[in-house]
C-alpha cells in the first residue's frame, strides 16, 4: 500500500540559479497554483505571489519568466531527516 505524503516540497530553480522551496500541504494545493498562477503567465516579466503558507509574515514574489525547473518532492512527517547540507 502506497504511503501518503504529509505535504510537498516545491523547489522552484531559477535562471540565476538561485533555488528556492516552498510548501504545500497537498498535491492539488500545488496543481491549482502552478495550472492557476503560473502556466498561464509563464512568458510574463510581472511578479507573482507564491504561496508560503508555513512562514508567518513572509511573502515571495517571483517573474514566471524566470522559473527553468521545478521539483516536487513528497515529505513523510515519519521519515528519517535527510539534510546533508551540515
Amino acid at each position: 500500500m502506497a504511503r501518503k505524503a504529509d505535504e510537498y516540497s516545491v523547489h522552484l530553480l531559477l535562471s540565476s540559479g538561485h533555488r528556492e522551496e516552498v510548501r504545500f500541504n497537498t498535491i492539488q494545493e500545488f496543481q491549482k497554483w502552478y495550472s492557476g498562477e503560473l502556466v498561464p503567465k509563464s512568458a510574463s516579466k510581472d511578479f507573482i505571489n507564491v504561496p508560503i503558507k508555513n512562514i508567518q509574515g513572509e511573502y515571495m514574489v517571483i517573474r514566471p519568466s524566470e522559473v527553468v525547473g521545478i521539483r516536487v518532492e513528497p515529505v513523510f512527517f515519519g521519515s528519517v531527516d535527510r539534510n546533508f547540507a551540515e
